[in-house]
């Protein structure tokens, strides 16, 4: 399976404000699979290698990927899922208490707030056609191809 990556950890960085963590690839190769789910019926134009063509189609990608990574590490998580589920954990006897994250949305994932506004905001939805010149509402442009 190809596994796609939407922002590098120079990207991170400089959305972050900070240096990238340790294990930034592993991060953004997760980050990036839940923005490919949360867009798995969106269309817009891709290269052969499956790639978006359009400049601001991939910053933000990239924006969405890390937005998703910076979530994960305010709340502690590692692009598992198994970070911040619960508001409460104790081991023994265990004892474990209601869920603290959101519900999974579009394509099943949990995206990050920020994340979510940021594909919102270029029109990059699940079954929104986005073509080139145009973010999100249709224009004068080349067809655009399934991803």
């Amino acid at each position: 399976m190809l596994r796609r990556l939407y922002a590098t950890p120079e990207q991170l960085a400089a959305y972050l404000g900070e240096p990238a963590p340790d294990g930034a690839e592993r991060l953004l190769t997760r980050a990036s699979e839940d923005i490919d789910s949360a867009l798995l019926t969106a269309v817009y134009a891709v290269d052969v290698d499956g790639d978006p063509l359009d400049a601001r189609v991939r910053a933000t990608l990239a924006d969405a990927v890390c937005a998703q990574v910076e979530h994960w590490l305010a709340t502690g998580d590692d692009g598992t899922g198994a970070g911040g589920i619960w508001d409460s954990v104790s081991i023994g006897p265990v004892s474990l208490s209601g869920r603290s994250g959101q519900p999974p949305g579009a394509g099943g994932v949990e995206l990050a707030p920020r994340a979510a506004r940021a594909l919102r905001r270029a029109g990059l939805e699940p079954g929104v056609v986005w073509r080139h010149g145009d973010p999100g509402t249709g224009g004068a442009a080349a067809p655009p191809h399934h991803r």
